[in-house]
């Protein structure tokens, strides 16, 4: 076969290809804008229920978000997706509880909001961040020169291990955190009432992304995460050490899955042992939706998704009249992932490394 025939082939895979996301694209625009104008026409929400979905969408992606991070950096690192970081997760999120019920019982809950809400975090952050840290050293560290694909379907164990761990630990039932005073209500903001909840979820999670940033862009050890994700042989012989660079990743990316676990609470204020699934393959969906590896694109995948969750539904299927439209939330999540990535494969920021390498 001439190299003229392999490249007269190429061209129509191509053509075939940019065909292909034109016709799916203009579909997708046409079902989409149809069905908003139908659902605003309609009526069905006023402004204030449209606001709230907005906010609310806001809120549960910024948890996503900094679950997405944990993904992210890993990937960024040693390219390969931890699926047991939604357990990671969970975990936080499970002895959160404990300590919260403990404070609640002593009496301190509700008498000390803001010092409660702080224990559990610390609490929160340091469970998921031990697990992530020993996830590492046993099951992943051992697989650091094996093909890709053995670390993967390790961390797919591992997950399943976690789950059942904690269920065999503290029960399959459901555990509720003890309702807080303080945070009940709503606050004015810029003339807009948000939940009280939903404020601190929001403002916890830009604070914390954006110290994220700084660390990993400012401190020495930051550089040290960009030199052994650029190029982990050249980072060696440049005096850095990886295994304990790698450990720091994983430890932050812990700290940032325990954040969410005390955050998530603030807005579904139960656990039980499978809590991180749902929320953990959400995230990495909001970091490949982002661009994987890159954390401003885990940052907006995570709002992105949130929003998409939360108005999607009512603002598309409401005007189709699709009957129980809201238990749909994750068709219309996962298939704007879909379109997104038929458009840009690398997601919305695009692979930090592929950005990087040009």
């Amino acid at each position: 076969m001439t190299t003229a025939t392999v490249g007269k082939k190429r061209a129509s895979r191509l053509n075939f290809t940019n065909l292909f996301r034109w016709v799916v694209g203009s579909v997708a625009v046409v079902v989409i804008f149809y069905g908003s104008i139908k659902s605003v026409a309609s009526g069905r929400l006023s402004w204030a229920q449209w606001r709230d979905l907005m906010v609310f969408g806001v809120a549960q992606g910024s948890v996503y978000a900094l679950i997405a991070m944990g993904y992210t950096m890993v990937y960024g690192v040693l390219r390969f997706i931890n699926f047991a970081h939604g357990e990671v997760f969970m975990s936080g999120a499970m002895i959160g509880y404990f300590v919260a019920d403990a404070l609640n019982r002593a009496g301190i809950w509700n008498e000390q909001p803001v010092v409660s809400l702080l224990i559990v975090l610390l609490v929160s952050m340091t469970t998921a961040t031990s697990i992530a840290v020993i996830l590492e050293r046993v099951a992943y560290r051992p697989l650091r020169g094996a093909p890709r694909l053995i670390p993967l379907i390790t961390s797919i164990g591992a997950s399943f291990t976690l789950q059942y761990l904690f269920r065999g630990l503290f029960g399959a039932g459901t555990k509720a955190y003890p309702p807080m005073a303080a945070i009940q209500g709503k606050w004015i903001i810029f003339g807009i009432p948000i939940l009280k909840s939903q404020v601190i979820v929001i403002g916890s999670a830009i604070v914390v992304m954006a110290g994220l940033y700084l660390f990993v862009e400012k401190t020495k050890t930051g550089r040290s995460m960009r030199a052994v994700a650029e190029d982990p042989e050249t980072a060696a012989l440049m005096g850095i050490n990886v295994d304990g660079t790698i450990v720091k990743v994983f430890a932050v990316g812990g700290a940032m899955a325990g954040v969410a676990g005390a955050l998530w609470t603030l807005v579904f204020p139960t656990v039980n042992f499978f809590s991180g699934f749902l929320p953990g393959i959400k995230a990495f969906t909001a970091a490949v939706l982002g661009g994987i590896g890159n954390i401003f694109g885990a940052m907006l995948g995570g709002v992105s998704l949130g929003m998409f969750e939360s108005v999607g539904p009512s603002l598309v299927l409401g005007g189709y009249e699709v009957p129980a439209f809201n238990q749909l939330k994750d068709v219309v999540a996962f298939s704007a992932l879909v379109l997104v990535l038929i458009f840009r494969p690398t997601g919305i920021l695009g692979e930090r490394l592929a950005q990087e390498r040009g």
